[in-house]
């Protein structure tokens, strides 16, 4: 297997020792035991526009003059803003409450942004039923969107228009800046056939049939995800090179069509259970050719350049556990190929910081 820079890119390193005082600690577990107080707090002081209006002064603004700019109560402003100073998002200069670095990447940073959207309206609520989430291995905080579903990958088209869009707002944040940059590598291959499962809105297929002018793309999804998918690339004007497959891959009866030179699953397995990931990877063995590519691009914690990384990652796994599917998470690395190896491939290449997060595997059949 070549894996390029493996030692740059291990965050296994960042847990080794410890890094704070006791005094720092037990502020640390401050934070934590008020995380959802600060959580709120931080995103009303945002939506409210009160880190706006800080942001658009010069040299800082007084409680009136923020009062002035959002009428709000200055009960309201008072409250927030001096949570503000304490989550660490204002200092307090002159009379005046300035915005800090954090601040500044709560109003400014897009990554931020969507992950606070994504945590706010699709897991927030439903996290008060993590613990049993975890007793009862299902997602039992999926209930908040309703009884009917038991996984989120079902309810994605029935989703709340602001969930929905805060789900889809972080799940192609992440992936699509990485899009880009493996295009060159998967048609490196020039596949004439190309299998998507868990194709989800057909984002991947479009950018295939653009990049390669021979490559008919199949996407396989559940059929609710292939509604979307159809709509998504009706209005393209190759559409005719992408065709659909919907299947329950996770049913013991269901396979995937054969005969592929390269097959694609991107920010898809990582919905699994380990058994589950070696299942669908067996299904995959059989759909590609003999000299086919299986390529998997997704975001393992233990493969991140930087703390910042990992750290969502780790957290991102705890909503798999609570709201998606009760199973599966944010993989290390090694984990999680051990779960393809036990399906009859070999990782042939292996390329890390891809994008902001993400490791792209190329494996080929044993």
């Amino acid at each position: 297997m070549n894996i390029q820079n493996p030692d740059t890119f291990s965050s296994l390193s960042f847990y080794q020792k410890e890094k704070l005082s006791a005094i720092e600690a037990k502020h640390e577990a401050q934070k934590i035991a008020f995380g959802p107080m600060v959580f709120q707090a931080t995103k009303a002081l945002r939506d409210l526009k009160i880190l706006e209006a800080i942001d658009n002064s010069t040299d800082g603004l007084t409680l009136p003059e923020i009062v002035s700019v959002t009428q709000i109560s200055a009960y309201g402003v008072r409250v927030l803003v001096e949570a503000g100073l304490g989550i660490g998002l204002l200092l307090w200069q002159n009379e005046k409450y300035v915005l800090t670095k954090t601040g500044f990447f709560i109003l400014h940073d897009p990554m931020t942004r969507a992950n606070m959207d994504f945590v706010n309206d699709i897991n927030y609520q439903g996290f008060f039923h993590l613990t049993e989430s975890i007793q009862e291995g299902k997602p039992i905080g999926l209930k908040h969107f309703g009884e009917q579903w038991s996984t989120i990958y079902q309810a994605l088209s029935s989703l709340p228009l602001q969930a929905k869009e805060s789900w889809f707002a972080f799940d192609h944040f992440y992936s699509d800046d990485s899009f880009s940059k493996v295009l060159p590598i998967v048609f490196s291959h020039t596949p004439s056939t190309l299998l998507d499962v868990g194709g989800n809105t057909g984002k991947w297929a479009r950018q295939c049939i653009d990049f390669s002018k021979e490559v008919q793309v199949t996407i396989a999804d559940l059929p609710q995800q292939i509604v979307m998918a159809k709509e998504e690339t009706s209005q393209h004007p190759d559409k005719n090179r992408i065709s659909f497959y919907p299947v329950n891959i996770l049913q013991p009866e269901a396979t995937l069509p054969t005969g592929f030179d390269a097959i694609w699953m991107s920010q898809f397995l990582d919905c699994f259970s380990d058994e589950e990931i070696t299942e669908i990877a067996t299904k995959a063995h059989k759909a590609l050719k003999e000299n086919g590519t299986l390529f998997i691009m997704e975001t393992f914690w233990d493969r991140q350049k930087y703390p910042t990384s990992a750290f969502c990652l780790q957290q991102t796994s705890l909503y798999f556990t609570c709201m998606a599917n009760g199973n599966s998470q944010m993989y290390r690395s090694d984990i999680f190929i051990a779960c393809i190896e036990k399906a009859g491939f070999t990782v042939v290449e292996q390329t890390d910081n891809i994008g902001i997060s993400h490791t792209l595997l190329q494996c080929k059949k044993k």
